[in-house]
């Protein structure tokens, strides 16, 4: 029998609402770089970044408001794969914020913001540790949202070389790289023996982002060449997906749609500081297309999580755990 929701403000807030607020801070950010190359008023970049701080503010005060009746709700969060999706994505969403605050001028609540984040992070990886430990071996099987939490070092990362820290950014790059790696032998290892039922397919998409960060870090860090080949790596994986998005998204809309906006946003970040570095017109065209669909993609999946949220019908579809 489902368990009563007590009466109290934001008892039931969704991990789900994350990743797609995720992809608009990462779309705000890509958009920040983005207007030079079409000449419009950095204003509207501006007013993008404001909007989606502001979305993500409000997702985070609600699900810190659960969390603060009942801590021990993150812990059932991450026993699922919803709800480590999500938790983890609203960490990362920590490290955009920064980023943000501090590409609006704000640099020194950034660097707070991103200290945080790091703090966040580590309590996150711990508490999910010990829950992974706990659940049986079908259920703590390697996954692509394991990218958002073990890989996620990697924007804070990015973040820390857009803020003047880039001695944490690299020391933050290699061990992530590590673990990134080893994900993606275990995904393709498991690639050929499993098959991906049809709800879960659009997470593969997640596989995705750590490519364009780490070619956006690279590229911080002064690594051309390694951060162009990463480019057109994450190029030529956004036109795969692309190709086939009729058979990753078979199973029509749900929540984890959300996890298909923060990838793309990632690499239309990614061209953009490309052509911030190399401004060829090959590079502005490609960076525009991307940024374009980029915006197509996150806009519209995070209003329809918004509106699934509003109307109650989110948390039960998730599972999202009760405080």
């Amino acid at each position: 029998m489902p368990r009563t929701v007590p009466p109290g403000l934001w008892r039931r807030v969704p991990p789900a609402v994350f990743p797609p607020v995720l992809g608009a801070l990462g779309l705000a950010l890509a958009w920040l770089g983005g207007v030079a190359a079409f000449a419009l008023p950095p204003a509207l970049a501006q007013l993008l970044a404001g909007m989606a701080v502001a979305i993500a503010g409000f997702a985070m005060l609600a699900y810190g408001v659960k969390l603060a009746r009942r801590p021990a709700v993150l812990a059932e969060e991450l026993a699922i794969l919803p709800g480590r999706a999500g938790v983890a994505a609203g960490v990362l969403a920590v490290y955009l914020v920064a980023a943000l605050l501090a590409a609006l001028g704000m640099v020194g609540a950034g660097k707070a913001v991103l200290g945080v984040g790091l703090v966040l992070h580590a309590v996150l990886l711990v508490v999910l540790v010990a829950v992974l430990r706990g659940l049986p071996p079908e259920q703590r099987r390697v996954a692509p949202a394991w990218h958002l939490s073990f890989t996620g070092p990697i924007v804070a990362a990015r973040v820390a070389v857009a803020l003047g820290w880039p001695g944490l950014g690299w020391w933050l790059f290699w061990p992530t790289l590590l673990v990134a790696l080893a994900i993606y032998a275990v995904s393709a290892r498991q690639a050929m023996t499993m098959r991906v039922p049809p709800p879960l397919r659009p997470l593969l998409a997640i596989h995705l982002a750590p490519v364009a960060l780490f070619g956006t870090v690279a590229l911080g860090l002064g690594w051309t060449a390694a951060g162009t080949a990463l480019a057109w790596l994450a190029l030529a994986l956004l036109i795969l997906g692309l190709a086939a998005a009729r058979w990753l998204l078979a199973d029509g809309f749900s929540a984890l749609w959300g996890a298909l906006t923060f990838p793309v946003a990632a690499t239309a970040g990614l061209w953009v500081t490309l052509w911030q570095l190399q401004p060829s017109e090959l590079h502005r065209l490609i960076a525009g297309v991307v940024l374009v669909i980029a915006t197509l993609v996150a806009v519209p999946i995070l209003a329809l999580v918004l509106k699934a949220w509003a109307q109650g019908r989110l948390p039960v579809k998730t599972n999202a755990a009760i405080a």
